[in-house]
């Protein structure tokens, strides 16, 4: 019994773009088995099925004498829990700084209900991304796009991912190059006005990209980066700890840092914040209005409609799956939707707790950047300053694992066929580094970057799987059952 010409296409072209070789038409025979095995009518075992699908460590058959398919040109050897950081990370960005302001504009239980509808919408549209993988048995977005629509989906695919990652690392770079200097400023107590070149946010955006994120961009495999990640992910878990500290010691109305109430400016601060509502100044009495030291539960403004921007980008996240599936350990679709699933249950707790107390400490007065909303009260805050680091570093750890997927589209689109190759691997992550770094240090603002990236990002890669995944169950594209 021969396999039919739709299934010799499947065997034939594996995702990462190589074409038939011995492994390949060694798979053949294996598969007819299979069938003949289905047609005298014992168990029929799926290919897409979770357990049919095992990648040993060595490819050698297993106990029924199928041999499982080969994906990539190493083996997943990323532990589940590395898998968990690397995701988690690569959903955990700067957005985080903007929930607060997504709740101040939304109230608690509208943004509690917008919050849950996104990230479930995220966690369905992973399932559906790897029911298609699994359909096809194919573990790139672009050789889906290829399988689904051809030619035209697999550019579509890896433009898509190419332009949405390269924004996003572009985010995160500027976020360096503005928040970087001040924090430099802050610790060292300089003159903000003077011409130092560490204050300079273009030198030191260019020497963290060589000195930090291009050696981390030139590691050969995703899972390598699960110790950063990990220690990304406990960075931001320092700045909700901060956020929840300063809740309870931050009252309410607050009053603004000027350089008139502290009597030796840049050294010794001390803030003058009465406990009866009345500020004193010069001998007056002034008395604060503290109408929005209040919690809503439902607000509807002119700010509101930015709410969904700022939680789509904060959950975006599908461009890195299928990297991260390839790599992860004894592979399977139910293992990683709970890499996936775990990821964003454990992001969506960080994300409602850091905006819950971010927002009842501020209330009214939380303004679109977080950490800018504390530098109003006391900008040489030691522990405030450490978040800020700390916050740098996370998004900084944050653009390699950003960067992979780019760099695996690239591969697809213009050197399929070719095996892998260093000085292919170095030079695509320096030139697109070069070219974010370029791209930062001239931009004259990041104005609009988070909700233009979520409207192009989060409506095209997230929703995408789903029409592949229809176009998928074809007779051209389904697995021989």
């Amino acid at each position: 019994m021969e396999p039919d010409q739709s299934e010799m296409s499947i065997l034939g072209h594996s995702p990462n773009g190589k074409g038939h070789d011995l492994e390949d038409d060694a798979y053949v025979p294996m598969k007819t088995m299979a069938e003949e095995l289905d047609t005298n009518g014992t168990q029929n075992v799926r290919f897409d099925d979770p357990d049919a699908i095992l990648e040993n460590e060595e490819f050698l058959p297993n106990g029924d004498g199928r041999k499982p398919m080969r994906f990539t040109d190493f083996e997943g050897k990323t532990s589940f829990g590395m898998s968990v950081f690397n995701l988690g990370n690569a959903i955990m960005g700067s957005g985080i700084l903007g929930l607060a302001y997504a709740m101040a504009n939304t109230g608690i239980l509208l943004f509690l209900f917008l919050l849950t509808a996104v990230a479930a919408l995220s966690s369905y549209s992973i399932h559906l991304l790897l029911k298609s993988s699994g359909i096809v048995g194919i573990r790139a977005y672009e050789q889906l796009g290829y399988r689904a629509f051809g030619t035209t989906g697999k550019m579509a695919a890896g433009i898509a991912i190419t332009l949405q990652n390269i924004g996003a690392m572009s985010s995160y770079l500027y976020i360096v190059k503005s928040e970087f200097p001040l924090v430099i400023q802050a610790f060292s107590r300089a003159d903000p006005t003077a011409d130092l070149w560490y204050l300079n946010g273009n030198y030191l955006v260019i020497m963290v990209s060589i000195s930090v994120i291009l050696p981390l961009a030139l590691m050969k495999q995703l899972g390598y980066l699960g110790y950063t990640s990990g220690f990304s992910l406990s960075c931001m878990v320092f700045f909700l700890s901060a956020v929840i500290y300063k809740k309870f010691q931050i009252p309410c109305p607050f009053e603004e840092f000027s350089a008139a109430n502290h009597t030796v400016p840049h050294l010794d601060i001390h803030l003058n914040v009465t406990d009866n509502h009345a500020l004193h100044d010069n001998g007056l009495v002034h008395e604060v209005d503290d109408s929005h030291c209040g919690a809503k539960m439902f607000t509807m403004n002119s700010q509101t409609a930015y709410t969904i921007p700022i939680l789509a980008f904060a959950f975006v996240c599908h461009p890195e799956v299928l990297p991260i599936y390839t790599e992860l350990r004894n592979p399977s679709q139910r293992r990683m939707q709970h890499v996936s699933n775990l990821s964003i249950l454990v992001m969506y707790t960080m994300y409602f707790l850091a905006a819950l107390f971010g927002y009842l400490t501020f209330y009214g007065k939380t303004e679109p950047e977080l950490l800018h909303t504390y530098s109003r009260i006391d900008p040489y805050d030691t522990l405030i300053l450490c978040v800020r680091l700390a916050v740098l570093t996370a998004v900084t750890l944050t653009v390699p694992i950003v960067l992979f997927p780019v760099r695996r589209a690239l591969n697809q689109m213009f050197f399929s066929s070719k095996s892998f190759n260093w000085l292919r691997h170095v030079a695509i992550a320096i030139t697109l580094l070069s070219l974010i770094n370029i791209l930062v240090i001239f931009a004259p603002n990041i104005l609009g970057i988070f909700g233009i990236i979520a409207a192009l990002c989060f409506d095209n890669i997230s929703t995408v799987s789903g029409f592949k995944t229809q176009h998928c169950q074809r007779p051209a594209c389904a697995r021989a059952k």
